[in-house]
């Protein structure tokens, strides 16, 4: 039951299939797209893992989550791990959300033997293969179930609607509750802006942006 079983093959056949190109010239495609760049560059890794598990298991799956998120936060560059329980909006499903600060440590993580270890412990708990997305930066900003997972905006689109949306989030949550954020500590009014800013683009502004803007931004 190992969801990333996929990512090392194909990471051998872009690997093998590379050792026979003999430099860049022979791949013009590449230098123009703005997808493309050096390793570390890429910015943090978001990868979410939906399965579906057998029912009067749940307890012992949300044991097994306790203690694989515990593993994971041991590695370097984990960013944090959310969880989602069943419903509506999961297919009933239990979704697992991760990150990671770059794609080196997400594989660190993915392809360790820990993590193998976990991944066994789950026999007989699940049932179905699981269902894993990734993406890159700002790319978790800008998700559309019905495009291929490949399929992202190109980086100045999305760096150009996040900027607009985010100022004009704050704008709006300072209009309506500055006055009422001016009785609290600065730290607590930070912490209130930000956290209603993440939530709205996350579950209310950007799923609606993105589709509204779609034509655009994954015009090619």
């Amino acid at each position: 039951m190992n969801d990333s079983a996929s990512a090392p093959e194909q990471s051998r056949h872009l690997a093998s299939a590379g050792d026979k190109t003999p430099g860049p010239a022979h791949a013009p495609g590449l230098a123009h797209n703005n997808n493309v760049c050096q390793p570390g560059s890429e910015g943090p890794v978001t990868v979410s893992i939906s399965r579906k598990v057998k029912p009067g298991c749940e307890a012992d799956y949300e044991h097994w989550i306790s203690g694989v998120i515990e593993a994971a936060s041991s590695y370097p560059g984990h960013l944090g791990t959310s969880v989602l329980r069943p419903g509506p909006a999961t297919r009933h499903e239990y979704v697992i959300i991760y990150r990671f600060d770059n794609y080196q440590h997400c594989q660190a993580w993915e392809q360790s033997e820990l993590r193998q270890h976990w991944l066994q412990q789950l026999a007989g708990l699940t049932e179905g293969e699981p269902q894993t997305r990734r993406s890159t930066g700002l790319e978790f900003w800008f998700d559309l179930p019905e495009l291929p997972s490949h399929r992202t905006p190109p980086p100045h689109k999305m760096a150009l609607v996040l900027i607009v949306v985010v100022y004009l989030l704050i704008m709006g949550i300072n209009l309506l509750f500055g006055a009422w954020l001016t009785l609290l500590p600065h730290w607590l009014q930070t912490l209130f802006v930000v956290s209603a800013q993440v939530l709205l683009l996350t579950f209310v502004v950007m799923p609606r942006v993105t589709k509204l803007l779609q034509p655009w931004l994954f015009k090619d």
